[in-house]
């Protein structure tokens, strides 16, 4: 029997390369590995305010992205989280058993409070709680994350084992899938920061519809240094980050990678083709997708009982275990 596989991504801003090669690519290579549930976390999404219209149309075209992307429905359920109403239910149950210690302890609360000092709301300090809640109510095995969500799956453990040993055995103790490459592409012009639908600059960020011209712009203008050697130097960021890139598209041995390039030019000519090459066949997938809204709606709901009936028997087990009626 094959072990469930479960991870989410939020409809925030436009999806970009680096959510490709840190995730969405990962969920597509191991998906018949796997019994796999994935989901448009649009709950988590309201945290920062979201206009509400753009926050509808951004979930429908994240999920026709993630099927353009490569998501078989043969081997992965894809589902949008708001329409399941027991993630907010079984966040409650948990809220009960976390320590305000232990959410004190989340530094991404910390970061994002910074990034918006106007919006600290309780909902952004308890989105660990709801994040524990989506990966417990589907019995998860593994949760293919980033390297920035390790410590909310720490938590998310923490509260399966806590709960399990309070009341009886009810959660699987789901272990983490972190890629070695690409978990962590960094920003085009400012290689010490991530690649973020947040940044401030588009300058740094490769869109999944972005045009041949725009990729090739926004490559010839990514950060380097003064140096002319290739090599993989993780001291040196900006070409680090170009060559992991490439690295990640390639599956290229980093020998063999080091050795292809005289110079940074060439480097970047050759990365920018290789990034449309990849994105090419995606984007033209999407674009058909999209002509329907009406199919993209059958292929948004098609899912939803499957999902219901798990997410239901694991709320009601929990329910009944802490004593509710």
């Amino acid at each position: 029997m094959k072990k469930r596989a479960f991870s989410g991504i939020q409809p925030t801003g436009k999806l970009h390369l680096g959510n490709y090669l840190g995730a969405i690519r990962n969920w597509v290579n191991n998906q018949e590995q796997y019994e796999n549930i994935y989901c448009v976390v649009n709950s988590h999404a309201i945290t920062v305010y979201q206009e509400p219209k753009e926050l509808q149309q951004r979930t429908i075209e994240l999920f026709a992205m993630l099927i353009a992307c490569g998501l078989d429905f043969k081997y992965s359920k894809l589902f949008v989280q708001s329409r399941i109403d027991y993630h907010g239910a079984l966040a409650w149950i948990l809220d009960c058993n976390i320590a305000i210690g232990d959410m004190n302890r989340m530094t991404q609360f910390k970061d994002k409070s910074q990034k918006n000092p106007k919006n600290i709301n309780v909902g952004l300090f308890n989105y660990p709680a709801l994040m524990a809640a989506d990966i417990l109510l589907y019995q998860s095995d593994v949760v293919p994350i980033g390297d920035d969500q390790k410590q909310h799956l720490e938590l998310t453990r923490d509260v399966a084992m806590r709960f399990n040993e309070r009341y009886g055995e009810c959660f699987i103790v789901p272990e983490p899938i972190i890629p070695q490459v690409g978990a962590r592409i960094m920003s085009l012009d400012n290689p010490e920061s991530k690649m973020s639908k947040s940044s401030s600059s588009d300058n740094g960020i490769i869109y999944m519809l972005d045009s041949k011209d725009s990729i090739v712009k926004k490559v010839k203008r990514a950060t380097t240094d003064s140096l002319s050697d290739i090599c993989f130097d993780s001291n040196r960021a900006g070409l680090y980050n170009l060559l992991c890139i490439y690295e990640c598209l390639t599956d290229k041995s980093r020998n063999e990678i080091e050795k292809s390039f005289k110079n940074y030019a060439e480097l970047k000519i050759a990365l920018a083709e290789e990034i449309f090459s990849k994105l090419e066949p995606i984007q033209h997938k999407y674009y058909e997708l999209t002509k329907d809204p009406n199919h993209i709606w059958q292929l948004l709901v098609q899912h939803e009982e499957y999902i219901k009936d798990i997410a239901s028997a694991t709320y009601h087990k929990a329910k009944s275990l802490v004593g509710l009626i």
